[in-house]
């Protein structure tokens, strides 16, 4: 398993959240190319970078997506209101290694067979999941999916990977949810990305002997819970 340090992006600012609210933003850091440099010297190859706000309709921050794709070293990969086949082009032309998409992949299968088409084994699909039931536009709002329901409908496409995120777990650091991760991995056919709930080195060993492929991490990170230069020496590639 290997892991991803989170860059989470909103109005120009790098964020994290916590049970993915916007009204309890408990970072910011204002210079997220210096965040994302951070990390890769910290030893980290692989960063996962949302936008926040694109995610929402609230605006952009597309500019600083650019900016963190121009750096040298680093495997990027890119979410956040990604939901045409234009925008799909466009971050892969900019530089990113995988593109996330989460609400349209959910809500129109038909579409995403046809980026899956164009794109095979480079897109992955966020999977959020709240008390087990799927979450969308920028987890605003609940479908009647379960996560499982969702991973079945996907197993049949070209995908890079799926991320699942414990959105009841978000930014909490009180433990990952590993009943839910481990029926995932179980479920799907495609290496799992597992996001919400890290608070430290044994979260992330739980979750490697469960079969995780990756591990977003987020605030364990940004509030010194983890040290990142241990992290990136036990879990990257």
């Amino acid at each position: 398993m290997i892991a991803i340090p989170a860059l989470d992006l909103r109005d120009n600012a790098c964020v994290q959240l916590v049970g993915g609210s916007y009204k309890r933003e408990t970072i910011r850091l204002d210079d997220p190319i210096g965040v994302a440099t951070r990390f890769r010297d910290c030893g980290f190859r692989n960063l996962h970078v949302v936008d926040l706000d694109a995610a929402t309709g609230r605006g952009s921050n597309a500019a600083q997506v650019r900016d963190i794709l121009g750096l040298p070293g680093l495997e990027v990969q890119v979410g956040g209101g990604v939901r045409t086949l234009d925008q799909i082009e466009n971050v892969f032309q900019s530089g990113a290694a995988r593109v996330i998409i989460g609400t349209r992949a959910i809500e129109d299968l038909g579409w995403l067979q046809e980026a899956t088409s164009l794109h095979p084994r480079t897109i992955m699909v966020a999977v959020d999941v709240r008390d087990r039931q799927v979450v969308t536009h920028g987890w605003t709002k609940s479908s009647q999916l379960t996560a499982l329901d969702a991973i079945g409908a996907l197993n049949e496409l070209p995908l890079a990977a799926i991320l699942v995120t414990a959105v009841h777990k978000e930014g909490q650091m009180l433990g990952t949810d590993l009943q839910l991760m481990e029926e995932v991995v179980a479920a799907s056919s495609f290496p799992v990305h597992s996001a919400g709930g890290i608070s430290g080195l044994p979260d992330l060993r739980a979750l490697a002997d469960r079969g995780v492929g990756a591990a977003i991490i987020g605030m364990a990170l940004y509030t010194g819970a983890l040290d990142p230069r241990a992290v990136a020496e036990e879990f990257t590639q």
